[in-house]
């Protein structure tokens, strides 16, 4: 595993196409905006798992 620091508004490349962006840091949360190509697609890992166990995607509340 990779492990880096960022800041704020700093980003950090994945390939030649996929980008994330440090949106936002507010105590032990960060929002990140991610950058991807419409056929990559890109999941929470609690996301990622159903799907793979098959489970029915759920809405957020």
């Amino acid at each position: 595993m990779l492990v880096l620091s960022r800041q704020k508004e700093q980003t950090i490349v994945i390939g030649d196409d996929v980008r994330i962006t440090i949106v936002e840091v507010k105590g032990d949360k960060v929002r990140l905006g991610i950058e991807a190509p419409r056929n990559v697609t890109v999941h929470r890992e609690e996301v990622f798992l159903a799907l793979a166990a098959g489970e029915p995607a759920r809405r957020a509340a």
